[in-house]
């Protein structure tokens, strides 16, 4: 259980709608392409494919995993600086596209977006009791 003033993120499952971030699972960069022909990379271009990845400050498409809930894997847009979620949507979807003025939340779908898409991530504060000193790992009352 979260512990008293702890903020979560809800995260909005595109299959299951929102749920607590904790259900989650990052799992890297999304619409990253497999090689056409992975016989003919040389060692380097084969390891770079697979633990090379992009890693920019701001808008970024990641895949996610709804590790406690559906279990399917789907694409979001999230904001590396601020966490926020701008879109997720299906795998299989098309990276939504972002408007001119590119503010928080604004992102909209292209014509080839399923309608199931949906938008972003809310802010969730957990109502949790304070722990007690008995509540602790050690079980002394003390700070780890």
């Amino acid at each position: 259980m979260p512990k008293e003033g702890l903020t979560l993120l809800l995260i909005e499952c595109p299959y299951c709608g929102p749920r607590d971030e904790i259900e989650f699972r990052n799992g890297g960069q999304a619409h990253v392409p497999y090689p056409a022909d992975p016989s003919a990379l040389s060692d380097r271009d084969w390891a770079e494919y697979l633990f090379y990845r992009d890693n920019p400050r701001g808008r970024f498409a990641e895949r996610w995993l709804h590790t406690a809930g559906c279990r399917k894997w789907f694409n979001a847009v999230r904001d590396t600086a601020i966490y926020e979620f701008a879109a997720v949507y299906p795998i299989d979807a098309p990276r939504p596209e972002a408007p001119a003025d590119s503010r928080p939340g604004a992102l909209h779908h292209s014509a080839e977006a399923p309608s199931g898409s949906h938008t972003g991530a809310r802010p969730h504060s957990a109502e949790a009791p304070a722990p007690t000193s008995s509540s602790t790992p050690t079980g002394e009352g003390g700070n780890r």
